[in-house]
């Protein structure tokens, strides 16, 4: 009986009406910074560095089925995600264009490993998750091209929904946090700082062992509380003028292209759901309404399945042995967000256990630099370039080699330490989420360089 109440006052709950302008209000400002976003990346070359010119890509575990686009059908894609980006800003078919460019951003994302960023995950969510809400009820031309569409309340579970994502995001960034290296070492900031010490006017204040501790914690603590100080309206205005603080800090001094302003247009999400009012007045005279309605069953399952293998899907780095920044497994969509620097070095070495041949092949062969770079340190990936090297001797008639790896790395500034055990033929590796047992799973552990 006790749960059927519960069930019921929530129900009640995720129907209440709210105003609809927050919501409007986001999807215009995520609209426009989507665009940015893509125009950011074509103008830079990016598709062409990332995606056309390379080789060989990396492809997801599972996800090898994906097609890879040629040139010109890689191009249509970005364009069709900066119309899809315009459409949403607008308005203008909104939940359509969320879902088309939910498809062709992921789609883009998952043609290659290398190329994996927090942000890029949240963008995929974040858009796949509005393309489910009535985002077009406020400011939106489809609310002039169909009146029906027009709301002036909606349910207040539709606003809980992005800030459930976004919380999520904050508060395992803040979990990823609490460890020696970030707390105690204050690294990678302390390491990042530095390389920022010729900064205009603050570049000595970065450069001291203070400010990387002080900014160390503080981002612990930030992302381990923001979600919860954007919730309170007694302590929501501070809360995002930290909000816009942090991420104009982060964005400024770090490489981390839109996800600072992506954050800051989505958590205005947290705010009083009629803030946008206050500029932009409501109609004067409003029309009777339908009652807003909790989600339909199968979108309330559906919703509650995904946040449960979002709040899990972090939690799986502690079935993996060893440090996830080092082993990597468990590290891709769990919100590690700048908790690693990490340099590596590899070399692969081939031989041909019937002719007893040998050969020394450097990843530049086969790669381009960016994927060299990133792949070093990488132990998936390393196992995926080792397949490309069998794969190619086999296609040069040369079948059935061996691959062991040469890799090193240095975490946090750390000595380089073996990242891979060079006894072991890759070759005959398989990629799987079994732990791998030819990566060392501890740097301390692991044999000097």
């Amino acid at each position: 009986m006790e749960t059927e109440r519960l069930v019921a006052a929530l129900r009640a709950r995720a129907a209440a009406p709210v105003s609809s302008a927050s919501l409007g209000a986001l999807r215009v400002v995520y609209g426009a910074t989507l665009l940015a976003a893509v125009v950011r990346f074509a103008s830079r070359g990016w598709i062409d560095a990332l995606y056309v010119r390379p080789a060989h890509l990396f492809p997801y575990w599972g996800f090898t089925w994906v097609p890879r686009p040629g040139a010109t059908w890689l191009y249509a894609l970005f364009a069709t995600m900066g119309a899809a980006a315009v459409a949403v800003a607008l308005g203008w078919r909104a939940r359509a264009a969320l879902a088309v460019f939910a498809l062709c951003f992921t789609w883009v994302e998952l043609l290659d490993r290398t190329s994996y960023l927090n942000h890029y995950y949240f963008v995929s969510l974040f858009t796949a998750l509005l393309a489910l809400l009535p985002v077009s009820a406020r400011y939106a031309l489809d609310a002039r091209r169909d009146p029906s569409l027009a709301r002036d309340t909606i349910p207040a579970w539709t606003l809980w929904v992005p800030r459930a994502q976004l919380a999520l995001v904050y508060l395992f960034a803040g979990v990823a946090k609490l460890k020696g290296d970030w707390l105690l070492r204050a690294e990678p900031l302390r390491t990042w700082l530095l390389a920022r010490s010729d900064t205009p006017l603050v570049g000595p204040l970065l450069a001291t062992r203070e400010a990387a501790y002080a900014m160390s914690w503080a981002g612990a603590a930030f992302d381990l509380t923001i979600p919860w100080l954007l919730l309170s309206r007694r302590t929501r205005v501070p809360a995002y003028l930290a909000v816009l603080g942090f991420h104009a800090a982060t964005g400024m001094l770090f490489n981390i292209g839109m996800f600072p302003w992506v954050m800051v247009g989505a958590t205005t999400v947290f705010f009083d759901p009629a803030w946008p009012e206050r500029f932009f007045p409501p109609r004067a005279e409003r029309r009777d309404e339908p009652a807003p309605a909790p989600p339909a069953r199968a979108l309330a399952v559906g919703l509650a399945a995904y946040f449960a293998l979002q709040a899990l899907l972090p939690l799986r780095m502690y079935l993996y042995p060893g440090d996830p920044c080092w082993t990597e497994q468990g590290f891709r969509f769990a919100w590690h967000v700048m908790v690693m620097e990490k340099a590596g070095d590899v070399r692969f070495r081939v031989s041909d256990p019937r002719s007893g041949r040998r050969w020394s092949v450097e990843p530049g062969e086969f790669l381009t630099a960016t994927q060299a770079r990133v792949v070093a340190g990488t132990p998936d990936l390393i196992l995926t370039a080792a397949h490309m090297v069998r794969d190619d001797f086999a296609r040069r008639g040369v079948p059935g080699v061996r691959v062991y790896v040469d890799a090193w790395a240095s975490l946090h500034g750390r000595p380089a330490r073996r990242l891979v055990d060079p006894r072991v033929d890759l070759a005959r590796e398989e990629d799987t989420l079994r732990p791998y047992r030819w990566v060392y799973p501890d740097p301390a552990t692991a044999p000097a360089y």
